[in-house]
This record gives C-alpha cells, sequence and structure tokens, in this order.
C-alpha cells in the first residue's frame, strides 16, 4: 500500500469540494481548481469527517504510480486554495532588474533586448524592488513552473554569482584563471 496514497486529507472548513465524473473540483477563498484524476482511481469524499480518500483497484505497478499522484495533487489543490504557494526570486549582477508592465514580467538580465515574459493567469507577480520577484498562487505547479521559466533566463553563472535565483539558494562558486596563476 502507498504510504502518501493512504492517507487521508483533511479538507478545513472553508473549502468546498465537489467529486463529479471522473473530477474533483477545490473552492475556497484563493480562488477554485480542478483535476481530472485517472480512472482508475476512485475519489471519495466524506463530508461528515471532511476528509477526502483515494483508493486503487489492484497493485499493478500503474495503479500504485497513480495512487500517490492523485493523492499529493488533490492535497496541494486543498492547500492552495485555502494558502497561498510561494515562490521568491533573487537578481543579483550590476543593472539587473525586474519590472511588471501590464501583463507582462520585463527582465533586463545583461542580453541587447529585455526579456519579456507573459505572466500566466492565476499567478500573482510582485516586485518589491528592482532586485526581487515574488509569485505567488493556488496553483502550485503554475507558481513553480513560472518560477522555473524566469530563473531559467539567466542562470546564476558560478564565477560572480550574477543571475537570476531562487531565494535562499546556495550557488557554488568557482576560484576562476587567476586564482590559478600565482
Amino acid at each position: 500500500m502507498s504510504r502518501i496514497g493512504k492517507k487521508p486529507i483533511a479538507v478545513p472548513a472553508d473549502v468546498d469540494v465537489k467529486i463529479a465524473g471522473g473530477e474533483v473540483a477545490v473552492k475556497g477563498k484563493n480562488g477554485e481548481l480542478k483535476l481530472a484524476f485517472h480512472p482508475n482511481m476512485q475519489v471519495g469524499f466524506d463530508g461528515a469527517s471532511r476528509q477526502i480518500t483515494v483508493q486503487r483497484p489492484n497493485d499493478e505497478r500503474q495503479n500504485r504510480a497513480l495512487h500517490g499522484l492523485t493523492r499529493s495533487l488533490i492535497n496541494n489543490m486543498v492547500v492552495g486554495v485555502s494558502t497561498f504557494f510561494i515562490k521568491k526570486l533573487e537578481i543579483q549582477g550590476v543593472g539587473y532588474q525586474a519590472a511588471i508592465k501590464g501583463k507582462n514580467l520585463e527582465l533586463q538580465v545583461g542580453f541587447a533586448n529585455i526579456v519579456k515574459l507573459p505572466i500566466p493567469a492565476g499567478v500573482i507577480v510582485e516586485c518589491p524592488d528592482q532586485t526581487h520577484v515574488n509569485m505567488k498562487s493556488a496553483d502550485k505547479h503554475a507558481v513553480g513552473q513560472f518560477a522555473a521559466i524566469v530563473r531559467g533566463v539567466k542562470p546564476p553563472e558560478p564565477y560572480k554569482g550574477k543571475g537570476i535565483r531562487y531565494a535562499g539558494e546556495y550557488v557554488r562558486r568557482k576560484a576562476g584563471k587567476a586564482f590559478g596563476s600565482s
């Protein structure tokens, strides 16, 4: 039995859950999320105990893999509609900066042109200053994917550490040529 899959998901009082036709809809103060789960999985909601359970029909390899995955995806939806998932990015480098213009995130990170990235629906992006970007969303996948796309524009390089990194990320530094020639 899957350790993660067999755990019931506790649903807070301010979250509404609807399961119908192979789809789970979760609605809370931060929005509404839907997930179409695999037809082999059985998802049930007990209104009295406010718990969601996920069950699998047998112990085939695919069903074992889907069991924990389905439970984790539904749990992330329940957590997301009650509290936002947050990703913070830092920009380091002389002249490197970020700004929000309309529905785009504009990055000046050492290229000849300004990099413009469209902000996906459901993701809230804030720039408290020019070197920090905060993202939050009820959808864990959406905020994580957009943060990875932004970081991928200019990942931190190992010699001076310039680039876009997650807040608190450790960048391993290299000595460079000047250190070895002395």
